[in-house]
């Protein structure tokens, strides 16, 4: 599995207001493009510092791609990229204060310890 590859994802998306929206309306297309795109860029570096052999695994491409915050949580991402990526992207569909971070940890109530390893 590819733990960094997959946080990277969750920080770089949450950072650009725009990503975040492009992400909302086209999963797996947003997932796609930064594969290709943004993946490989070494952060914090000059432009054209980059590496060539990161990739995300199908499973962690699938969840990303379906939005799905159980399985990326499974796979190692952490819940706090995910959980702050996903308030920015849905919570402004709930009329409820604090119902889409409930709903998330509901989701989330059948794991117990020891949880999904999430380090890098």
């Amino acid at each position: 599995m590819s733990k960094y590859l997959l946080n990277k994802f969750l920080y770089t998306i949450d950072r650009d207001a725009d990503l975040v929206e492009r992400y909302r309306e086209d999963p797996a297309g947003t997932v796609t493009w930064w594969e290709s795109e943004l993946a490989n860029r070494i952060l914090n570096c000059p432009a054209g510092e980059s590496s060539t052999w990161l990739a995300l695994e199908p499973a962690e491409r699938e969840a990303l791609s379906t939005h799905d915050h159980v399985r990326l949580f499974e796979l190692g991402a952490h819940p706090f990229l995910t959980l702050t990526l996903f308030i920015a992207m849905f919570e402004r569909d709930n009329t409820e204060p604090l119902e889409y971070q409930k709903a998330f940890g509901q989701r989330l109530t059948r794991f117990t310890l020891p949880y999904p390893d999430i380090s890098t």
